[in-house]
């Protein structure tokens, strides 16, 4: 049987993991998005390409980002974080955008990445709970996805900042399918299996 400090710990998360959300949300505006969206549009404009990159539990937040991306109309590719600087730059070419992820904006490896990625001619935009963080200083576009409080025992393992990064990259995919007039006939085009994809009703 799981003791009382157990569920009372996970009480405590839930609640701190809803306080730092809704703080996060609170203070996001849609303005905040348009000049990585831009980046973007103007990249692909030019035939370049999005690629996606973290380390660590922002890796998994990455592949998920650019699946996400491209199931809404903006073809996305996942860039290991660490195999980036062993030859996966190789995936890149000059024009292209990566989205780099980091909850402190100071992570070693990510540092080599973003300067392997700029060296191959490709534009970055930051995803960062650290406003002043050396990646939002070498970034060309920056989004902030913080939060002060990660929750869990010993409030340092990745969750509420994992949040955060999800929210701040999915309001992006919103903003650069809505560009692109994503209808739910392609949609489904992409989707078909699974009960994403069937045309609804009112779609046809």
């Amino acid at each position: 049987m799981l003791d009382s400090k157990c569920l009372d710990l996970s009480r405590r998360f839930l609640e701190t993991a809803g306080q730092e959300v809704n703080t996060y949300i609170a203070g996001l505006h849609p303005e905040d998005f348009v000049a990585a969206a831009e980046l973007i549009l103007a990249s692909q404009a030019g035939g370049g390409r999005i690629h996606v990159t973290g380390i660590g539990k922002c890796s998994h937040v990455a592949t998920y980002a650019a699946s996400l991306l491209s199931s809404t109309g903006n073809p996305a590719y996942y860039l290991h974080g660490t195999e980036a600087v062993h030859g996966s730059c190789g995936q890149l070419a000059a024009g292209d955008v990566v989205i780099a992820i980091s909850n402190s904006g100071e992570t070693a490896e990510l540092k080599a990445t973003v300067i392997a990625v700029k060296n191959n001619g490709c534009k970055v935009i930051g995803v960062s709970g650290g406003t002043e963080s050396w990646l939002a200083k070498n970034s060309d576009a920056f989004l902030f996805a913080g939060v002060q409080n990660e929750g869990g025992p010993l409030n340092r393992a990745p969750r509420a900042s994992v949040l955060a990064e999800m929210l701040c990259l999915q309001t992006l995919s919103v903003m650069l399918q809505a560009e692109k007039d994503w209808d739910p006939v392609r949609y489904v085009r992409c989707h078909p299996g699974g009960a994403l994809g069937k045309l609804r009703d009112n779609e046809k």
